[in-house]
């Protein structure tokens, strides 16, 4: 069975970055036809879909991150990352990444989720 398991530091300071890996096992993030994406829920608000990358290294992002976010992967340790440059409090959230059929906002059913992470951006 395909696992997730996000990590990373639990608290940033704003204008700095925030990093997250995605360490996944029981499948390959090369597989074809799979997206890995990150997934982030801030404090009594809804999911927000951030971005992913596909099996060939292709990335897509959501419109209103795409100038501070970054998706990218090591295919020899089978994770993935996000960035996401320049952090305030707004991006204080819990962290999920997600396998996912398609590059989409729209979860489904099917899709496997990590256990997420709690990031806090504060000085």
């Amino acid at each position: 069975q395909v696992q997730l398991q996000e990590s990373g530091p639990g608290l940033v300071k704003p204008s700095q970055t925030l990093s997250l890996t995605c360490a996944v096992s029981g499948g390959s993030i090369t597989s074809y036809g799979l997206y890995w994406s990150w997934i982030r829920q801030p404090p009594g608000k809804g999911l927000e879909w951030m971005g992913a990358i596909g099996s060939s290294g292709s990335t897509y992002y959501r419109p209103s991150l795409k100038s501070r976010a970054s998706v990218s992967r090591d295919t020899s340790k089978n994770q993935f990352t996000l960035q996401l440059f320049s952090v305030t409090p707004e991006d204080t959230a819990t962290y999920y990444c997600v396998t996912q059929n398609s590059p989409s906002s729209r979860t489904k059913a099917q899709d496997y989720w990590g256990q997420g992470t709690q990031v806090t951006v504060s000085s």
